[in-house]
């Protein structure tokens, strides 16, 4: 097996790798690496002539429809769903989401990790016989109850006090819509004074200086910290006493309420995506940009006795245990990949001729 990344700097990549598995990079040097990209990657292709190509994502959705749709099986990926780009996004998103509809009678599959994503798909004009759900799966050996490691991260985030934590694990991008979380917070700072907040994530995008200022203009900045991405997401769920999650669009299969699911912390979100199908009654769901409404919830959470709450959670982990596990998501994309195969191969096989 060989696994084929865009850029250098790639932590799953290292993971790969340290497992034995063969990983080339094609160097993408940047956002506008594309001549010279694609030509690496259909170096890459002739070379190892795969059956099925997986792409990912808009762009990698595109590349893999023009450079190999002629000579592998290939399966798109689709992990968001009504991504507002009108007001959020630059041009260039458009244009390939533009290109991405136009192309979508190429592949031979398109799996959504969620019903929210396949229905925005077929909206967009993409064939409904190709579509398929597959739900990500949570590995639940790895985000479980256990609070020993989380415990000095606790300690830090609540600087040493007494109180609740709320965190958020989520990128600074637009539709994450950290602005109606720090609204929220105001809100609920007013009537829950040793709340305190940590927004764990990429924080190196353009968007990110505007909505720390706004954590400051709201005065919140003693009450907020801002950690940065880790790869330690495990121990930051445990430290929590709620995960929430206040998506203003986009979310296709929320892996973060997932996680925070099978660790047994209290979830809170907002419903977009498959969010509410996920939490189903094991939390709390709200609608989309209402502060008012999220901090509610927040509160009526964290209000709980610890017994209830605990029960809740407990449930919680079992439904990620039982409906979402990483067994049922690989088990699923086998038997896709060796449909997808099966059909490259009798495709390629020689005609057979009749004797004389």
């Amino acid at each position: 097996m060989r696994v084929v990344t865009f850029y250098d700097d790639d932590d799953l990549a290292k993971d790969l790798a340290a497992d034995g598995v063969e990983v080339v990079s094609l160097g993408k040097a940047g956002r506008w690496d594309l001549v010279g990209f694609a030509a690496r990657l259909r170096r890459e292709l002739r070379r190892d002539h795969p059956d099925v190509i997986q792409s990912t994502l808009t762009v990698p959705n595109v590349l893999a429809a023009v450079l190999a749709a002629s000579s592998a099986q290939v399966a798109w990926g689709i992990r968001a769903s009504d991504m507002d780009l009108r007001h959020h996004y630059d041009w260039t998103h458009r244009a390939a989401a533009k290109l991405e509809a136009l192309l979508s009678a190429r592949p031979a599959a398109i799996v959504a990790n969620s019903h929210a994503g396949r229905a925005v798909s077929l909206q967009r004009g993409f064939r409904s016989d190709r579509l398929v759900v597959i739900a990500n799966g949570i590995d639940t050996d790895r985000f479980r109850p256990n609070l020993a490691p989380a415990r000095a991260f606790r300690e830090r985030w609540l600087a040493g006090k007494e109180g609740h934590l709320i965190g958020m694990v989520a990128r600074l991008d637009p539709m994450k819509d950290h602005e109606t979380f720090l609204q929220a917070a105001r809100l609920l700072v007013a009537r829950v004074p040793d709340v305190r907040f940590v927004c764990v994530g990429n924080q190196g995008t353009l968007f990110a200086p505007t909505i720390r200022r706004r954590c400051t203009d709201l005065g919140l900045d003693s009450h907020v910290t801002w950690e940065g991405p880790r790869h330690d997401i495990e121990v930051v769920m445990n430290a929590l006493d709620l995960c929430t999650l206040s998506s203003a669009f986009g979310e296709g299969f929320p892996n973060v309420i997932g996680e925070a699911m099978a660790s047994e912390t209290a979830v809170v979100a907002t419903d977009v995506g498959d969010a509410a199908m996920l939490i189903g009654s094991h939390g709390r769901i709200v609608p989309p940009r209402e502060p008012g409404l999220l901090a509610a919830a927040w509160e009526m959470i964290l209000a709980m006795g610890v017994e209830e709450r605990q029960r809740m959670a407990a449930a919680a982990r079992q439904r990620i245990v039982e409906e979402f596990s990483l067994d049922a998501m690989v088990a699923r994309t086998a038997a896709l990949y060796s449909d997808l195969a099966a059909k490259r191969a009798a495709s390629t096989k020689p005609a057979r001729t009749s004797p004389g």
